[in-house]
């Protein structure tokens, strides 16, 4: 999922990235945190990796819808 929206949103403002990653969660079945999506979006905006298990470690919340 990360890597869908990484793909061609690269170059994407801010907004976009996240909506894309909200619609690319929501088809997934995942839930973040808001800070987790936060990250996710921040990194992906800035072209940084995104560690996925990092994520899952970032707290007890966030999981499977």
């Amino acid at each position: 999922m990360v890597e869908r929206v990484t793909a061609w949103q690269e170059t994407a403002p801010e907004g976009t990235i996240r909506d894309e990653l909200d619609k690319a969660l929501r088809e997934a079945g995942v839930t973040l945190t808001e800070e987790q999506t936060a990250l996710v979006t921040e990194k992906i905006s800035h072209q940084e990796e995104v560690d996925v298990d990092l994520l899952a470690d970032h707290s007890g919340e966030g999981g499977p819808a």
